[in-house]
């Protein structure tokens, strides 16, 4: 019996494991041929989200994070153009578990339950194009689990955003 419970506590553990790996989770990619010590000014040219008081909460982030590395927000003529889209959607999970001796790996026995978690994902696509050759140069992609409580996302979606920009801009290589 002392085995079973072991073998259902590793599995909650690895189910845990699989979901904090799923949040927060950030990815930024960039041309590897651009010098980006040749870029001081960016403007917005697109912002787009599925919930309406993201849209500010979104540029003034982004905003944040690039005028701390030393770019300046301008309207026109700037060096780079910024897009963002956010979207959210239901994720579901299925969980898969198995009671007694048995199960779809030992052909035995024992009662299978399934459970549906369904729970809302946020994504976020950063992207920095380079105005003169009308490149894209990089991009910054985010998801993450949501909460019912707006604070909290909020909170999130700074921290994320921070995340996105830790590395930038990335540096030449020799």
């Amino acid at each position: 019996m002392s085995s079973l419970r072991g073998c259902f506590a590793s599995m909650i553990l690895l189910t845990l494991v699989g979901t904090v790996s799923l949040a927060d989770d950030i990815r930024t990619d960039y041309d590897h041929h651009v010098n980006f010590s040749q870029y001081h000014t960016y403007c917005w040219e697109r912002l787009k989200t599925t919930d309406p008081f993201w849209r500010s909460r979104v540029q003034d982030s982004v905003d944040q994070e690039l005028q701390s590395k030393g770019w300046q927000r301008i309207k026109t003529g700037c060096d780079v153009a910024v897009t963002a889209v956010g979207a959210t959607k239901d994720q579901r999970e299925y969980n898969t578990f198995y009671d007694g001796m048995g199960g779809w790996r030992w052909g035995g026995f024992g009662e299978r339950t399934t459970t549906v978690e369904t729970y809302p994902v946020g994504a976020l696509v950063v992207d920095l194009y380079d105005t003169r050759r009308r490149e894209l140069i990089w991009r910054g992609i985010a998801h993450d689990s949501l909460s019912n409580n707006a604070d909290k996302n909020t909170k999130k979606l700074e921290k994320s955003i921070t995340k996105m920009f830790d590395h930038f801009p990335p540096q030449a290589k020799d």
